[in-house]
Parts: structure tokens; sequence; C-alpha cells
């Protein structure tokens, strides 16, 4: 009798604990698709043991699932074997995200910690007064920016999760982010003033489209997928060009993406 017990209970119990015994992408996009919170399902991904394909076409394959970036980031560290990062707030109370204290740009470590993104300097010019830096020619009217370097000074690889603190009173969309073009021992690239992108004078060329995620009042998120390719790129703040001064100087967030 007691042995039959036993063998009841364990064919009651062990699918239950196999079907506990490791995660992998599939059972991530069904509990997307079943509706679960974004945050229950990454702590799910952090206290559970589990398998996860990470390479590109299964990273499309979830971002085509609409699984969000915030739980891919959680597979690809426990995949890594990275810790997950606790989240919080800044002791301050202000509702802003955990090292984010100032105006500027952030990115995610591999720990899921905001690092501060130093800027580069990059010198503006205006119209054909650049031709010179430039690869495939100037239309007037376009603003021109040249970066000393062939590489940015922080590497980065895919996906690749932004935090841009904005000053008050700007928008997130007056920054632009652009790829940068290598030109012998520097970085090029053509872009417009103020954020406000039109279609004349190929001003578009070096504009990346992003989708920005608010996260707390003035901090917005963006995250740059594998798709983008590897190469340069930057974060341009709004109001760096001056119209009055030709050789003006500003700043560019740059970051480099290895080959």
């Amino acid at each position: 009798m007691r042995k039959s017990l036993f063998a009841v209970l364990f064919l009651v119990f062990c699918p239950l604990v196999t079907a506990q015994q490791s995660l992998n992408n599939d059972a991530v996009i069904k509990m997307v698709k079943a509706g679960l919170s974004d945050d229950v399902i990454v702590s799910t991904v952090n206290s559970s043991p589990g398998t996860y394909d990470t390479s590109a076409d299964a990273l499309i394959g979830l971002k085509a699932a609409g699984v969000d970036d915030k739980i891919v980031g959680a597979m690809i560290a426990r995949a890594s074997g990275i810790a997950p990062a606790p989240a919080v707030l800044a002791p301050s109370g202000n509702g802003l995200p955990a090292g984010i204290d100032e105006v500027g740009v952030y990115f995610k470590d591999k720990s899921g910690a905001w690092q501060s993104l130093m800027p580069e300097i990059v010198n503006f010019k205006q119209g054909g007064a650049m031709k010179k830096f430039m690869t495939q020619g100037i239309v007037k009217g376009d603003v021109n920016g040249h970066i000393n370097g062939k590489h940015g000074k922080t590497a980065i690889t895919f996906p690749a999760i932004f935090a841009i603190y904005v000053p008050e009173g700007t928008a997130i969309t007056e920054y632009q982010l652009l790829r940068l073009r290598q030109s012998g021992d520097a970085r090029e690239f053509r872009a417009v003033t103020g954020g406000v992108i039109h279609e004349s004078g190929g001003s578009t060329r070096d504009v990346v489209e992003f989708q920005p995620q608010k996260l707390a009042p003035r901090v917005y998120q963006i995250t740059m997928e594998a798709a983008l390719g590897k190469g340069e790129y930057g974060f341009l703040p709004p109001g760096n060009f001056s119209a009055k001064n030709m050789g003006s100087t500003g700043k560019i967030y740059a970051v480099t993406v290895p080959e």
C-alpha cells in the first residue's frame, strides 16, 4: 500500500519538478504570451535555472515574439553567468535609477549597473566649409562633425542599453543618434541642428532612429540592437552648434562596437 502511494505521488509531482528544472527561450515566450508582467518574468529568469539561446537569430526571434529588452537582458546575463544586479532607486528618493545623478548619457555595464559615458569633443562646420573632412561631399546647409580618433573610448556589445538624462526643458527627441564614419584617424558625421530632421541635403544620412522608453522624469532608456551592425556611434545633444560660429565645437557621447 505504501509503495503504491509513493508511486502515485511520484507520477503526480515528477512532471512539475522536471518543468521547473530549467527555462529556455520558448518558456520565456510562453510567459510573455500568457500576459505575465516584465518584472515577474525577469524575477523568474533571475531566480530559476535556465539554458538560453542568445545568438543573433535567437535575439531577433525573441524581439519578434514581443519579449521586452529588459527580459532579454536578464536572459543574456543568466546565459553568461552574470549575477543579476538589484534594481534600486537613488538614495535621494527622487525616482532616478541608481547611478544616474546628473544630466548626461549613461550605459548599462555587464553587471546591470549604470555607468557615466564621458563625452568627446566634436568640431562643427556648416555647408561646404567642411568638405575636406567628408568622404561623400557636402550639400550647403548641412551641419558636419569631425571627431579626433578612429574609435570611441568606450566599447560596447549588442544589445547595448543607454540612459539619457536630459536638461530641464529639453525633449529626448532633440538628441540625435548618429552613425559615425571613419576617415583616416578621425570620425565624422552629417546631421542637422536641434534634432530637427528633414530629408533635404542628405541630412539624414548618418541619423539612426531610436525609440526612447521613459524610466523616470527626464530620464529615457534607449536600446541599440544587433541589427544596427558593428561600427562607431554617438549621441549628439542639442544646442552644440552655433550658426554664428562656423568653427564651433561641442560634445558628443561616442561608443564603438568592435569588429
